[in-house]
């Protein structure tokens, strides 16, 4: 387990700088010294790193492979269920799986003559922003269009216990029942940012079975809270009629991250406050540069009940689209994307692979710390 994951990134200068740094300690230097140069010798001998000979799916996998290529909804919900799985076996099946299914995705693109093969809108916002009942009225908006529409929905999960109530798709009961959308929700078991660790993949997943719009619905979310920024080609913020006043606008976090901020819930007695909120979210982006030099961040109106200006807003992301695709940004803020997710994969498994590698030095440590023998970030150091 521990040369399967290591193995990955042994070749980074970076990865070894961080890992020949004078304070990691004398055993674990010693032991990710020895399997750098096992490394490095199968590298040299044009070895493949994983820890599976053969890297060819099973054939359970390739039926799913199989399926889900063939648009099956069953085949899509076992296969994003085999992401989802941290059974170690499994594991090392889905990334083969995954890895094929980014192959498909990037000849179908090619054979349509298109840069990607679907548009991913990321939707975030503070909990009760109305993001499930607006991506009900926007999905069935789209597959009465003529889209197929995935939407995957995250829910949070208990601090205590670990489940998640998984409740989305009651809000949602016309798009469930519609033949061309998919959604599923997905617990998101302590992960921040408001999403999933293996959201990235459920998205190759539901674009190699054909959809050609993903909506990924966050949990709701604070001012920091924008990971989906790296999963999605446009990142929209869902904020209620009481989202604050111009200074909240200004802050830096989430809001400078936004391609287009929605005010929902114009309807009613809620009106005038909806219109507040948009004016002073108008006048707060003006004090902020824009992340994209091609699209500025725009601020709409809409009713998820009335059902006034949504159309209006996925105009917008529609002209976000053909400004983006036309000068090549979204394969390019793409490839970033797949950058910074690899240094997070990296980050992650080195903290697992610490903690496998704990022995007596390390439960010294902690007992220390635990102590008050030494600071937790002079351990750390240690």
């Amino acid at each position: 387990m521990f040369e399967q994951a290591f193995c990955r990134a042994v070749t980074v200068p970076r990865l070894n700088r961080f890992l020949l740094h004078q304070n990691v300690s004398t055993c674990w230097k010693s032991q990710f010294a020895t399997t750098r140069a096992s490394c490095q010798a199968k590298a040299r001998e044009g070895l493949p790193h994983t820890s599976s000979q053969s890297g060819l799916l099973d054939a359970r996998t390739k039926s799913l492979y199989q399926g889900i290529c063939a648009g099956e909804r069953a085949s899509l919900a076992r296969g994003i269920t085999l992401v989802e799985s941290t059974n170690k076996v499994r594991s090392e099946q889905a990334r083969l799986l995954v890895n094929r299914l980014i192959l498909f995705c990037k000849q179908k693109a090619e054979e349509q003559d298109k840069p990607v093969v679907s548009f991913r809108i990321g939707l975030s916002g503070p909990p009760g922003a109305g993001k499930s009942t607006f991506t009900e009225v926007l999905g069935k908006m789209l597959t009465n269009s003529g889209h197929k529409v995935a939407v995957l929905a995250v829910d949070p999960s208990s601090g205590t216990t670990g489940g998640s109530l998984l409740g989305d798709k009651t809000r949602m009961p016309e798009l469930t029942r519609d033949s061309r959308a998919y959604i599923r929700p997905s617990p998101a078991r302590g992960h921040l940012g408001g999403v999933t660790r293996t959201t990235n993949e459920a998205i190759i997943l539901c674009e190699a079975s054909g959809y050609d719009i993903v909506l990924v619905e966050t949990v709701g979310v604070g001012q920091s809270e924008y990971m989906v920024r790296d999963m999605v080609d446009m990142f929209c913020l869902l904020l209620p009629p009481a989202g604050g006043d111009e200074l909240q606008g200004i802050k830096r976090g989430i809001v400078e991250q936004s391609d287009l901020i929605i005010v929902t819930k114009n309807d009613g007695d809620l009106v005038p406050a909806a219109r507040r909120v948009a004016y002073e979210y108008m006048s707060a982006l003006k004090y902020m540069r824009p992340i994209s030099k091609l699209w500025r961040p725009r601020v709409k109106l809409c009713s998820a009940v009335t059902g006034d200006g949504v159309g209006e807003v996925w105009g917008e992301m529609e002209k976000f689209r053909e400004v983006v695709e036309e000068e090549g940004e979204m394969e390019r803020r793409r490839a970033e994307q797949h950058q910074r997710w690899m240094w997070s994969y990296v980050e992650e498994r080195l903290v697992r692979l610490v903690r496998e590698v704990k022995g007596a030095e390390v439960e010294q440590l902690e007992s220390m710390v635990k102590g008050d023998m030494i600071s937790p970030g002079a351990a750390a150091d240690k």
